[in-house]
């Protein structure tokens, strides 16, 4: 009989062992389960947040929904996500430029001070600060198509951007100076 209690112990110890980790897993799962559930209640309150600081884009011709779900769809956000909605808003009649994040109102202000004159991306980004290296260069023409798209700013050529007039009193505006 010593053989079957024998046999009976090890099942007993290898039964004991599988459930410590069981718990241990559990234990694991649950640390990682509330660490996800922190990060999405900081991520709820943030859309929150900047949803109540920014607000919805106005719109003009069109239901506020249909803009927001627009630029969402080209930032790859979901519908109605503030994110990539109004980071750089489209331009409007009566807006000012102190709506753009800094980065873009300085940008603005290089073309305001240039007049009407066409600018490429190299010129604005010595302007800006930004030296001559290619990179530096090719995140700042991202920003000035973005601008062209949104209104901001004209494509008049490949990489041949200019400040439109009906613009120039809004960049005015946010830095206090008289329009071109």
């Amino acid at each position: 009989m010593g053989s079957l209690f024998e046999e009976l112990d090890a099942r007993e110890a290898a039964s004991r062992a599988r459930i410590e980790e069981l718990r241990r897993r559990v234990a694991e799962l649950t640390q990682a389960i509330e660490h996800e559930e922190a990060t999405l209640s900081r991520l709820v309150i943030t859309r929150e947040t900047v949803t109540e600081i920014l607000g919805p884009a106005p719109a003009e011709g069109a239901g506020a929904g249909d803009s927001s779900a627009q630029v969402g769809q080209e930032s790859g956000a979901a519908a109605g996500s503030p994110i990539g909605v109004l980071t750089v808003r489209p331009w409007q009649a009566g807006i000012s430029a102190a709506v753009l994040p800094r980065a873009y109102q300085d940008i603005l202000e290089v073309f305001a001070d240039h007049g009407a004159g066409m600018l490429r991306a190299g010129r604005v980004a010595a302007a800006v600060g930004l030296g001559s290296d290619k990179s530096k260069i090719e995140g700042l023409r991202s920003k000035l198509n973005k601008l062209a798209e949104r209104g901001w700013l004209d494509l008049e050529g490949p990489g041949m951007f200019v400040l439109p007039p009906r613009v120039a009193g809004s960049v005015a505006r946010s830095v206090g100076k008289p329009a071109h």
